[in-house]
């Protein structure tokens, strides 16, 4: 026998800790990869400290919803090894409108800079940005600095132009994704501001998935765009901007038959065009094209030329015409094709027949939009109450709507949340301010009414028209699952303020203009503001008193008041209406590019 003394049970027990402990941590990394729900990975890292400190070394898609909201350095620290960054800046679409030009001027700049000098350097390959401002020297520093970036999605962003745009793609060799939706590209005319930034892209780049322009609004090198497409054997998403004619179109295209999401550009013969396309050379290209489910664009169509398209049309699970001026008897020969239609945006030229046509034949439809022509109280409007109700009645699998009008009815809206109860988005704007159910005189109440009450999965509702504190009530009675409500001149007082802030538990974000709303209905949601992710008022009878009483209540929200007069350290009286409101919750406290009109306490 050994003469060594044998381990104790304490000894024995003090170095099995330390290995039970890795094993228990490697186990958890291996569930939490299979974790990607946001929500559920952020209720994980609030379990402990240790579970805390796995989650954020395993995560690897970061989005936060307010640029302003985190401090960029603490995210890319606390998260070192995300691969794709998604990032919000502006309130959302309605309260977009009003927003004054320069709001957020710095943007982008800091999360650029906190990427490239943080952890994640080595290891992001996307990003996301949404309205936000992103300047040329940022595109450019992502670009160079970012070893391994591949992907650039840019939705309603401004301040980059030309110039930004060809130093990215120069820089990033295997650029797979460069997507810019409905954004502002800065245009200078002065001599060498602009560049051909499609001719940038390497030689050696084989490697692109997707490419999105419709939104320059001038030329681009066709023929560099043609090589780029023809040595992308991987390009699956190709929109263009309307500088692109039909023959040019197609000249493209005959180098991409695996497309599966196409915007054609202009779908017209431009004035310099030596060759006028007729339907069957068009046709034989889309005939080519077997794996396409999505097609946008068709701008300035000539109508003779739409059932080129009518091959695609069986295929095709999304139909944007939202650029498209079309009516409903130029509609009716395409959309009798659509059988496999999920997706469809459309200018409301269509007209309620048009609505019926689609109601007839696109029976799997989820998500429709339409969108008016003009956006003007004093417009006629070309579809109404009848269009709804058609769509109701014929299409019970829709999920969400988006529906721009002149006149609606109690019963429509009723019709619809009888009809389609699971929808989870319904955005009905009624562009005449306060007008009532057209048939009746009375107010809309009972109609969204019905729609909360009925709709059990409502995320998010948009209201207008005539409305008042009854609506609000029964908002705050039914809709436990809205999570974006946008509020349109709507309600009598600053109770119907009051039901939405207590009744509504899971309100994550609130939009209200020109409503008879003030201090007393704001600060009926102080218990409520921190859960939330902002709050948006605009032309409402707020005054400084009551924002001043909210931000002294709620010391971690950022209360920013925006309007000609409240720039910089100027004292404001107590009784001084507040022309914008917005409060949003932050970690990184007061933001430093804040611009001349806006305020914050």
């Amino acid at each position: 026998m050994s003469d060594e003394p044998r381990p104790s049970a304490t000894t024995s027990a003090a170095s099995a800790a330390p290995f039970i402990s890795q094993v228990f941590e490697n186990l958890l990394e291996t569930i939490l990869q299979f974790i990607t729900s946001p929500r559920d990975r952020n209720a994980c890292s609030l379990v402990c400290h240790s579970w805390n400190h796995t989650e954020c070394l395993t995560r690897q898609h970061l989005s936060v919803p307010n640029l302003y909201s985190v401090n960029p350095t603490r995210a890319v620290t606390r998260f070192p090894h995300i691969q794709s960054l998604a990032l919000k800046g502006l309130p959302r679409s309605e309260s977009l409108w009003s927003v004054p030009p320069g709001w957020g001027p710095a943007g982008f700049t800091a999360w650029a800079k906190a990427l490239v000098a943080g952890p994640c350097v080595g290891t992001v390959k996307k990003l996301v940005l949404k309205r936000i401002t992103v300047s040329n020297s940022d595109l450019e520093l992502i670009g160079r600095r970012l070893q391994s970036f591949h992907g650039l999605t840019l939705i309603y962003c401004e301040g980059f132009g030309t110039p930004g745009l060809g130093a990215l793609v120069e820089n990033c060799k295997q650029l797979r994704v460069l997507d810019l939706i409905k954004c502002h590209i800065e245009y200078d005319n002065k001599e060498g501001a602009h560049v051909d930034w499609i001719s940038k892209f390497p030689e050696t780049n084989n490697c692109l998935e997707s490419l999105s322009f419709e939104c320059v609004q001038y030329g681009v090198n066709l023929d560099s765009l043609e090589s780029l497409i023809a040595r992308s054997p991987n390009l699956y998403r190709l929109r263009l901007n309307p500088d692109i004619s039909i023959g040019q179109f197609c000249r493209l295209l005959l180098w991409a038959p695996q497309l599966t999401h196409l915007g054609t550009g202009a779908f017209c013969t431009h004035g310099n065009d030596n060759e006028e396309m007729n339907v069957k050379d068009v046709a034989a290209v889309f005939e080519s094209m077997n794996k396409l489910i999505y097609l946008s664009g068709l701008s300035y169509i000539k109508p003779e030329l739409l059932p080129a398209i009518l091959h695609v049309c069986v295929q095709l699970t999304t139909l944007d015409l939202s650029c498209t001026t079309i009516s409903a008897e130029e509609l009716k020969p395409v959309i009798h094709h659509c059988h496999n239609l999920q997706i469809f945006w459309v200018l409301d030229t269509i007209g309620d027949e048009g609505l019926k046509a689609v109601a007839a034949t696109c029976k799997d439809l989820q998500e429709l939009r339409v969108f008016p022509l003009v956006l003007s109280t004093e417009s006629e409007g070309y579809v109404s109450d009848q269009g709804l109700i058609h769509i109701s009645e014929g299409c019970h699998k829709l999920r969400s709507i988006v529906y721009f009008c002149q006149l609606m009815t109690n019963a429509a809206v009723k019709a619809m949340s009888v009809n389609c109860p699971d929808l989870t988005i319904f955005r009905l704007y009624i562009m005449d301010r306060h007008r009532p159910d057209h048939s009746t005189g009375e107010p809309m109440d009972e109609g969204f009414g019905a729609i909360v009450t009925n709709c059990k999965k409502l995320r998010r509702l948009a209201v207008s028209g005539l409305l008042t504190d009854r609506a609000f009530e029964l908002f705050g009675k039914y809709g436990k699952t809205i999570r974006t409500l946008s509020v349109g001149f709507g309600g009598n007082s600053d109770l119907a303020l009051k039901y939405v802030l207590e009744g509504c538990h899971n309100l994550l974000k609130l939009e209200i203009r020109n409503s008879p709303f003030g201090d007393g209905g704001l600060l009926a949601g102080i218990g409520h503001f921190y859960n939330m992710r902002f709050v948006w008022l605009n032309s409402c009878r707020i005054t400084v008193r009551g924002c001043r009483e909210l931000a002294r209540r709620l010391p971690n929200m950022v209360v920013e008041m925006i309007g000609n007069g409240f720039g910089g350290t100027s004292q404001l009286d107590d009784d001084e209406s507040v022309e914008k409101l917005y409060m949003y919750r932050s970690l990184a406290g007061v933001r430093d590019d804040v611009p001349q009109f806006v305020q914050i306490l």
